[in-house]
């Protein structure tokens, strides 16, 4: 697959531990996970690639480019801590010498698709773009997520970007209305397959669990089998 890009609707809806699971489809391969900017986290405290590489085993490569203190979108976060922010071009640079010995190189973006990465309104749209790499969408299962994940996929159709499909992160043991109804619906709004539905709480499962079942929730072009609605 070489490069893929993973961004989500929004934020805390599940975005690493769906790069987790497609990393983890993916044993047996050389995979990297690149995050462009943490925020939120101090020096020394795991961030999202560390996460992904603990879940989906040591065939991982985690690598972070920036890391600013503040929870907050790289732009704003950058701009407060005083420190240089992460540029499109940097992402893309890194991702294309990381796809030289991986065969899967998965580009972990922070919140939605359009989150500012610079004062200029550099995005992940714009590394996708420079990577010209397909873009997983992670959206959240229940009501709203039709209009954010539809809103997300036509952002990157009029930007030129492959959408490789929808999944979503963190599906309740027991849905409700909604959450049921759009299994069938996400694909439509989307207009792209869904590709796999995560369960809630599946990063809490120990990483050889995680690793055992991450397969039966991706459909095939990530590595899965056919996700269960």
């Amino acid at each position: 697959m070489g490069v893929l890009v993973v961004t989500g609707t929004g934020t805390e809806i599940g975005k690493t531990i769906v790069t987790a699971a497609v990393a983890a489809a993916a044993a047996g391969r050389g995979v990297a996970v690149l995050k462009p900017a943490q925020t939120g986290l101090e020096p020394g405290e795991p961030g999202d690639a560390a996460e992904v590489a603990r879940l989906a085993g040591g065939h991982v490569t985690a690598v972070e480019l920036a890391r600013f203190p503040e929870p907050l979108a790289p732009a704003t976060a950058a701009r407060r801590a005083g420190m240089t922010p992460v540029r499109p071009y940097e992402i893309a640079e890194a991702a294309e010498k990381l796809a030289v010995d991986h065969d899967l190189v998965l580009v972990e973006g922070a919140g939605g698709l359009l989150v500012r990465f610079d004062d200029e309104g550099a995005t992940l749209a714009d590394a996708a773009r420079l990577l010209a790499a397909p873009v997983l969408v992670v959206a959240p299962a229940g009501l709203g997520t039709l209009n954010s994940t539809a809103l997300t996929s036509e952002a990157l159709r009029a930007r030129g970007l492959d959408c490789l499909g929808v999944v979503i992160g963190s599906m309740p043991a027991d849905p409700d209305l909604a959450a049921r109804c759009n299994v069938a619906d996400l694909p439509v709004a989307a207009g792209a397959p869904l590709l796999g539905v995560v369960p809630q709480g599946a990063g809490s499962l120990a990483p050889a669990d995680f690793r055992l079942r991450s397969r039966s929730w991706l459909a095939e072009p990530l590595g899965g089998n056919r996700p269960q609605g």
